[in-house]
């Protein structure tokens, strides 16, 4: 014989009945069965609902009532043409409204009362889908299982007297000869002949306990999932459906929010070793998940994360709690007797203080009643007044295999903390079949997600990037990743996805990335830019491995960086402002990226995509000492001092530097040595100097009258205006056979900037087009440098340094 349970959504139409018979008629040609069914969808928080309004003495409960009975009244006429059926309808509708007039009338709805208005869901369910078989000619017998299940008077949750309703089922089914027999799920009868109810999701146990009374060959549990899965799919996308799991793991899963299963069913199974399936009853060819006494045979030692959202956290602490024993009896006892269950336990060691998890609708009452109990304690400062934490959650981690390998509470707690996701509580049990930890409800789904990624996703990792600035630059890179996507997720298992993109109007974000073939329509479209709601919108939207991306040269967006890393909130960045800028802040970003473990990559604030900063990081790691750097680090400035000759229009040199994307919008930044001594500062605080920009030499070759320009376009009249000073510096440096280089210079803790004539002997002779060299002269290269040189300007360029700073976030 075999059970099969139908759920609330697999009864929830007259259609998905009729895949109920379908799937049961098949199961029927090969053995026996039972059927333990669900109240239709939806109507059993109806019917709590209505039981309540009409307590309250609130009328609108005849509303629920009439659509209770509308939905039955309708499922009846689809189902079948037998009028006894209709009768029954009838008759239990009638009874349903006398019993919420009298509740109405006394305004008292009672544990007891409860179960009766309750129960009238399975019960009227039950006898549609035995109507609904007849109707086609299929044999089906309906039992009421009030007549087999008997429980003790806690109503709403009542407990099995396990003997009696053995030898009642047995008795039972001995005598039937029914193929097919039609059970109501949930409701059971108490020792004193009063219905009674097993719990929300006590139709699973219903099945569980008639299977293990005839020690039946199979229970399935059909639902409108295709099995249990990793995590919920409805927070976590990858979630992976779990074929085989353990007893053990499965109670675990389903005690901690795996709702699609309810927790005690697994217990009267277990004993009998039935083997239990939880199958789609709308893909009932999916495979679904066995759960069984073998545990898993995989190598992951995880089985699945779940988690219970609406936990409170209560504190008991105070120095007299230390050495006194009876302590903790006193705090069960007490919240055993205020009828409270504990979901969570943890005690310090020092026995100065116990935590508990309960269900944030109990923390009151719980605070109320331990403060009851200790009240001496409490008067004396002998113990604390309860501290009552609301707005929590519980994530588990759940394996049989857990205890065999080391280090997986260390990967999940460094999981959680890389993401800014902050551990309240932890609980581990000696079995370790389930590790706990209690964290705010906002961080669920980063949470889950984290998590899942580490354990599950075959080490693939997902990077969620918001992306300030896409202009020249931002647009190459989104092109780039629009490229590259595919094959980072095929090669690297590297997830790329955009959520935000600002530019200096407007913004846009898709939590679910966004479609990089029309990002730029989408952002024309968008809301109006603002940096501090943009960054609000980041860290509200709380994604596990956020990046920031800076691709502006905004002074106030270099300022916010702080902000991200104090979130655990990565940064890549080619604006220089922030690592040029005090010294103070400069240290003030390292630290909280260690801090915060959220890494800050610049390598494109040196040189666009070349591997400067890298490379100087590695020889200052290895133990090397940076003697002197000798640098022309302007692509911008040897682009136009490439391109000007004598007789030129040095104007028309640097609009055209400007228009193919080699300056910054504001040609003034390369032109007048600020970015050039903020790329040597930054450098130099790579290499272990303490300096500030006002210590960098700067000379100037542009005149007074270009550095005092009001606005860019006045800036490139007053070049014109200066014509013959720039015709000079170049005829000066041809009649010597010599070019024109901005060179930067650190020797010792002095670092310079300025406008050379170099002769043909020099290293930066023939450097050409937007090129950028160093030279890093070390006590491991004192006489032959280590040079760098490449491109060091132009849009692709700089977007590819960046694009690779994103890229190694993934080994960070």
């Amino acid at each position: 014989m075999r059970i099969l349970k139908f759920g609330g959504t697999s009864v929830g139409s007259p259609e998905n009945i009729q895949k109920v018979i379908a799937v049961v008629k098949e199961r029927a040609q090969k053995e026996k069965v039972a059927v333990v069914v669900s109240a239709v969808g939806g109507i059993t928080n109806k019917l709590l609902e209505a039981g309540h309004l009409a307590a309250q003495n609130d009328t609108t409960y005849t509303i629920l009532f009439q659509e209770i009975k509308d939905t039955h009244l309708s499922y009846t006429k689809v189902l079948t043409q037998d009028k006894e059926t209709f009768a029954h309808v009838e008759t239990l509708m009638n009874d349903l409204e006398a019993l919420l007039k009298g509740i109405f009338l006394i305004h008292e709805l009672s544990p007891k009362t409860i179960d009766k208005l309750t129960s009238f869901g399975e019960r009227t369910s039950s006898m549609l889908i035995t109507a609904a078989f007849q109707e086609q000619n299929i044999p089906a017998q309906h039992k009421d299982t009030r007549d087999l299940i008997i429980t003790d008077t806690a109503h709403t949750k009542a407990a099995v007297h396990y003997e009696q309703t053995h030898t009642a089922i047995q008795a039972y089914f001995k005598d039937s000869k029914a193929t097919i027999t039609i059970l109501p799920g949930f409701i059971a009868r108490s020792e004193t002949g009063e219905t009674s109810t097993l719990g929300r999701g006590g139709s699973d146990f219903t099945a569980a306990i008639i299977a293990a009374a005839l020690n039946v060959t199979a229970v399935e549990i059909w639902t409108d999932v295709s099995g249990m899965y990793s995590a919920n799919p409805k927070l976590v996308k990858q979630a992976q459906p779990i074929a085989h799991i353990s007893y053990h793991e499965a109670m675990e899963l389903s005690h901690f929010g795996a709702k699609v299963l309810y927790p005690p069913t697994i217990a009267p199974v277990m004993q009998k070793n039935i083997p239990l399936y939880i199958k789609n009853t709308f893909d009932p060819e999916a495979e679904g998940t066995c759960i069984s006494n073998e545990t898993n045979g995989k190598n992951n030692p995880i089985k699945g994360i779940s988690h219970i959202n609406d936990i409170a956290l209560l504190t008991l602490e105070g120095a007299g709690m230390v050495g006194i024993s009876g302590t903790s009896k006193r705090l069960f006892e007490t919240l055993s007797t205020a009828d409270i269950n504990v979901i969570l336990i943890t005690q310090a060691s020092s026995e100065h203080s116990i935590c508990i998890g309960v269900a944030q609708e109990d923390a009151h009452q719980a605070k109320v009643a331990i403060e009851t109990t200790f009240a001496y304690e409490i008067a004396i400062h002998k113990i604390d007044p309860v501290i009552v934490e609301e707005g929590l959650a519980i994530i588990a981690l759940v394996g049989e295999k857990m205890k065999s390998h080391q280090g997986i509470s260390g990967k999940m707690f460094r999981t959680l903390g890389k993401n800014n996701v902050n551990i309240r509580a932890i609980a581990q049990g000696a079995s370790e079949k389930n590790i706990s930890a209690v964290i705010a409800d906002k961080d669920v789904k980063k949470a889950l997600n984290s998590l899942h990624e580490r354990f599950f996703e075959d080490q693939r990792q997902q990077l969620n990037l918001f992306i300030m600035g896409v202009g020249n630059v931002g647009g190459r890179l989104m092109a780039q990743i629009k490229q590259q996507q595919q094959y980072l997720l095929e090669n690297l298992k590297l997830n790329l996805r955009v959520i935000g993109i600002s530019n200096s109007r407007t913004m846009i974000f898709h939590e679910e990335g966004i479609d990089l073939s029309t990002w730029e329509s989408q952002l024309a479209a968008g809301e109006k830019a603002d940096g501090i709601r943009f960054r609000e919108s980041v860290q509200n939207l709380n994604i596990r491995n956020s990046v920031f991306v800076d691709i502006t040269a905004n002074e106030e967006v270099a300022m916010s960086y702080a902000h991200y890393l104090r979130k655990s909130i990565a940064v890549v960045a080619c604006n220089k402002i922030a690592c040029a800028s005090e010294m103070e802040n400069y240290r003030l970003l390292k630290r909280l990226s260690k801090k915060y473990n959220a890494s800050f990559m610049f390598e494109t604030n040196v040189g666009a995509g070349l591997p400067i900063i890298d490379t100087l990081k590695n020889l200052i790691a290895s133990g090397d000492r940076i003697t002197k750097i000798q640098a022309v680090l302007s692509g911008s400035l040897n682009f136009v001092f490439n391109n000007f000759k004598s007789g030129d229009s040095f104007h028309d040199v640097v609009q055209q530097a400007k228009a193919e994307g080699y300056t910054e919008p504001d040609p003034r930044i390369d032109l007048s040595g600020v970015d050039v001594a903020r790329k040597i500062l930054i450098l130099a605080r790579e290499a272990g100097l303490e300096l500030e920009l006002e210590d960098i030499t700067n000379t100037p070759f542009l005149t007074q009258n270009n550095l005092e320009s009001t606005d860019v376009p006045h800036f490139f009249e007053t070049l014109k205006e200066d014509a013959s000073h720039f015709e000079k510096l170049v005829s000066d440096a041809t009649s010597k056979g010599h070019r024109l280089k901005y060179v930067a210079q650190l020797e010792g803790n002095k670092a310079s900037v300025g406008l050379q004539s170099v002769s043909a002997e020099s290293p930066f002779y023939q450097l050409e087009g937007k090129d950028n060299i160093v030279l890093f002269y070390t006590e491991r290269y004192p006489d032959q440098p280590l040079i760098i040189k490449g491109a060091g300007a132009g849009g692709d360029v700089t977007a590819s340094g960046l694009f690779s700073d994103i890229i190694r976030l993934r080994q960070q």
